[in-house]
């Protein structure tokens, strides 16, 4: 998504999945060296530092095909003395201790890594650690209420989530990068205020979000005069002369019905996204299977474009009976005016490892 690059500050989106293979996206936080890992189904192809470098996991559910890769996560990070955070919807800390009990761990260390699943419900977000050390073992560690979408944040991001149904409840996710500091030049010409050091100082405290919010002296032009004013607020002064304009945001979407109560929670919480990744599980012909299976067809995210009019949209998890013909997809896509279309080949690697491929063990002698 090299396309997508210049669009984000802080953040780089990459997805590590082909059209019709699990859906994997990673977000990499530039300035802090980590990642955020929507959705893991196979991970196998992903590289072990990549997948150490993960600050936290978002599960839209646990289906296999967007579950199954926390084996493969856990096998990696397994000797990090880190503890890594996953999102997940209600009933995620059930399946996750059901996956760990299948495994002997009695020979834990005390470096090892250990997992914090934080179940996102409609009004709150309960907490459990599993702790490495301990064998996995699990205990509660909070039960809050919910004051608004966000469910993770850091300097640089805030990840905002709400459910929907997919025959279960499923997530869907929002990655809104840090807005940047920039200010209104006719803003500044408005309130007189003259350009110089001062703005470095202000774009400081920004970034600093203010934490020693000390009066600042700032130029002021009056009439032939240029005098200096002390402003004891310089966040109030920076909220009057900044420019207005929406952070860049990733939208994530997935393995959802279109409902009128969906269609409501989308546009809700996705609409004007930078760019939206978005499941098209089948084509308009097979709209009812999309219905029996609670999944989205090329028509639906027609309809779902016009209403939330992302600047790019990258189709993702069509069906594998569309093996060899899912150009058909991109044909059927109608895209609203200032919207891009991002395409991806069918399967990220060409097909699977075959005994053929692998050198014969004299070849090491």
């Amino acid at each position: 998504m090299s396309k997508t690059a210049r669009l984000f500050r802080y953040l780089e989106p990459i997805f590590f999945a082909g059209l019709l293979d699990d859906p994997v996206l990673l977000v990499k936080i530039r300035p802090l060296g980590r990642s955020l890992l929507f959705d893991c189904g196979k991970l196998h192809h992903l590289a072990k530092r990549v997948l150490k470098q993960i600050e936290a996991i978002f599960i839209s559910h646990a289906h296999m095909d967007h579950f199954m890769g926390i084996d493969t996560f856990l096998r990696h990070v397994l000797v990090s003395p880190r503890t890594f955070d996953l999102f997940g919807p209600p009933g995620l800390a059930d399946k996750l201790q059901h996956k760990l009990a299948g495994y002997d761990w009695n020979l834990a260390e005390a470096f090892w890594c250990s997992l914090r699943v934080h179940e996102i419900h409609a009004e709150r977000t309960v907490t459990w650690l599993f702790a490495g050390p301990a064998g996995f073992a699990r205990r509660l560690e909070s039960d809050n209420p919910r004051s608004d979408a966000t469910i993770y944040r850091n300097d640089y991001l805030r990840v905002e989530a709400r459910l929907a149904d997919h025959k279960i409840p499923v997530l869907m996710f929002r990655c809104w990068e840090r807005p940047s500091f920039a200010v209104s030049e006719s803003a500044l010409d408005a309130q007189g205020l003259v350009r110089g050091p001062w703005l470095a100082e202000l774009k400081k405290r920004f970034y600093r979000r203010f934490a020693e919010d000390r009066p600042l002296t700032v130029p002021v032009r009056r009439g032939e005069e240029v005098v200096e004013v002390q402003v004891d607020e310089p966040a109030e002064l920076y909220r009057r002369i900044l420019m207005r304009h929406p952070p860049a945001s990733i939208a994530y979407l997935t393995d959802v019905g279109f409902t009128p109560a969906n269609i409501e929670c989308i546009t809700g919480l996705l609409k004007g996204a930078t760019l939206l990744v978005s499941e098209c599980a089948f084509l308009r012909q097979d709209q009812g299977k999309a219905r029996n299976s609670c999944h989205l067809c090329t028509s639906d995210l027609n309809l779902l474009l016009d209403l939330l009019r992302p600047g790019y949209i990258l189709p993702m998890h069509l069906s594998k009976t569309y093996n060899g013909r899912s150009e058909q997809l991109y044909q059927e896509l109608d895209l609203p005016q200032g919207v891009t279309l991002l395409k991806l080949p069918e399967h990220l690697l060409p097909r699977p490892l075959f005994p053929c491929d692998v050198p014969p063990p004299d070849r090491f002698k």
